[in-house]
């Protein structure tokens, strides 16, 4: 099978994960020794990364009906080992009602080919989106930064 078709696969089993709530089906397109660096929060390494996902993904959908779409903006494989970005739309719906929570956030994955065939998320690294923006800048600035560097 194609590299960039099987983390497609695998991105696809990690979606439906969340579209179904089934934490089994999720946890398992990330690898043993995942290094988690989730926005927010701390960061987690291997065995204790896998048990704290467990536990917030059994609170997540103990408190919400989960809908997420995925954005990937590039794949690059290197022999065993594999980057991906781009973008999770979230969608939560509260399961005691009340108003639904959508947001965006970047994503940068580093996937590794286990001895199995399978590729797993390595490296899992989210961040939120903001809205593009040009930052303000003093065109005089720039010029004198650049004249001084030269």
């Amino acid at each position: 099978m194609d590299h960039i078709y099987a983390i497609n696969v695998a991105k696809t089993e990690f979606r439906e994960g969340f579209n179904t709530s089934d934490i089994v089906r999720i946890l398992e397109v990330f690898s043993p020794g995942l290094v988690d660096f989730s926005d927010g929060q701390p960061s987690f390494y291997g065995e204790e990364a896998i048990a704290v996902m467990r536990s917030r993904l059994k609170r997540l959908f103990a408190n919400y009906n989960v809908g997420v779409a995925i954005v990937i903006a590039d794949i690059a494989i290197r022999g065993t080992t594999a980057t991906d970005w781009g973008w999770h739309e979230w969608r939560l719906i509260p399961k005691a009602g009340g108003e639904v929570v959508s947001y965006r956030e970047r994503y940068f994955e580093c996937w590794e080919k286990g001895l199995d065939g399978k590729w797993r998320i390595a490296i899992y690294i989210t961040n939120k989106d903001h809205p593009p923006e040009m930052p303000d800048f003093d065109l005089n600035d720039i010029i004198a930064s650049a004249q001084a560097s030269s």
